[in-house]
């Protein structure tokens, strides 16, 4: 997949080299013309090392406060590192006069999220949020269907992302509190409600349950979502660490025919085996992992579209260095932090909640 680009790259900082950085952010703004990953932030002499092996002519901080130092040397700062922190670093890095894209959660609160927002309408500067999802190829497949109306009027979309992963771990993510944004459904749940909302629109009711199942686990582990689309339709999400029998990716139902599709989309398994975004080949789905569109007719697999995450970089690039549009437009990301907190109380609560 070609990403033409003609003039200076731009210099990309990159705080955090936990999964996040190493498997998603790093090679993608190293794959994509235009971006150079110049600087990255770890405090960790383990993750240090892994990024002067893998990225020789990367600068590494110990600190962002070291790299406020230096700000200067660099248009965009990329957070992603654990979720508590995203809002403040983000802001940091906004007022040290760089460009900054977030990975999910943007922020904890809706109201932080405004606040971000408002603060980079007021400096003029590019805040975007990483919600790679959106290039998924299943995501974009689906997409076209529901556009092209192949579906009909979309009554029920269901989407899941359901791991088995019965021992916690002792991670931040695992074994913190939600209160500092641990818990699956601000891991993966920004994700689910993004695609749904992106898909139909405003969420207007929102339903919960939400479980700490494993040991060691504070935070919720399994949740299921109901959404209520303010024209019509709900999505039922699901976000599981203890699925042994992962249900369908996406089950969309509509009233002309169905959109089944099974396993996840292959992008982030080949960037976890440290491939690189620009082969030949990235993002493209074998035939036998292909969706089906299901009918009174019967059913027949329909070609999956390519999965394409340096999309994401590449719209950073052209919004930073051509005033062009966010790749991810922040008031769907606001939103979507609203429908976090009201899954949040509807859990506590057993009420469905009006957004």
């Amino acid at each position: 997949m070609e990403h033409e680009h003609d003039g200076p790259a731009l210099h990309v900082a990159l705080l955090g080299y936990g999964k996040g950085g190493e498997v998603f952010h790093a090679p993608l703004i190293d794959a994509v013309p235009g971006l150079r990953l110049s600087a990255v932030v770890t405090g960790d002499p383990e993750r240090q090392k892994a990024v002067h092996e893998r990225y020789p002519d990367t600068t590494v901080y110990t600190s962002a406060d070291e790299l406020w130092a230096h700000a200067d040397r660099y248009e965009i700062a990329v957070v992603s590192t654990p979720n508590d922190t995203h809002a403040p670093l983000a802001r940091a890095a906004l007022e040290a006069g760089m460009a900054v894209v977030v990975d999910k959660p943007f922020a904890l609160t809706a109201e932080e999220a405004r606040e971000l927002t408002a603060l980079a309408e007021g400096l003029e500067q590019v805040l975007t949020v990483f919600h790679n999802r959106r290039w998924d190829s299943d995501f974009l497949t689906l997409w076209n269907l529901v556009d092209e109306g192949t579906l009909g009027t979309v009554h029920r979309f269901e989407s899941r992302f359901e791991r088995w992963r019965p021992e916690a771990r002792g991670t931040w993510r695992d074994a913190g509190e939600v209160e500092a944004g641990a818990g699956i459904l601000y891991d993966l749940g920004p994700h689910l409600i993004d695609q749904a909302v992106n898909l139909f629109g405003p969420v207007t009711a929102v339903y919960a349950e939400a479980a700490a199942l494993r040991e060691g686990v504070r935070a919720d582990d399994d949740v299921f979502l109901s959404l209520h689309h303010t024209r019509g339709g709900r999505s039922h999400l699901w976000m599981s660490a203890l699925a042994a029998e992962p249900g369908p990716r996406f089950r969309v139902l509509g009233n002309a025919g169905a959109y089944v599709v099974e396993g996840l989309d292959g992008q982030e398994e080949r960037l976890a085996a440290g491939e690189d975004p620009r082969a030949s080949d990235w993002g493209a789905v074998p035939e036998e992992r292909w969706g089906r569109l299901v009918t009174g007719d019967g059913a027949r697999p329909v070609r999956s579209a390519r999965g394409a995450y340096p999309e994401f970089y590449a719209g950073v690039r052209d919004a930073v260095g051509e005033a062009e549009p966010l790749p991810v437009d922040l008031h769907e990301v606001v939103h979507g932090l609203e429908i976090v907190e009201a899954a949040h109380r509807s859990a506590r609560t057993g009420a469905v909640v009006e957004l």
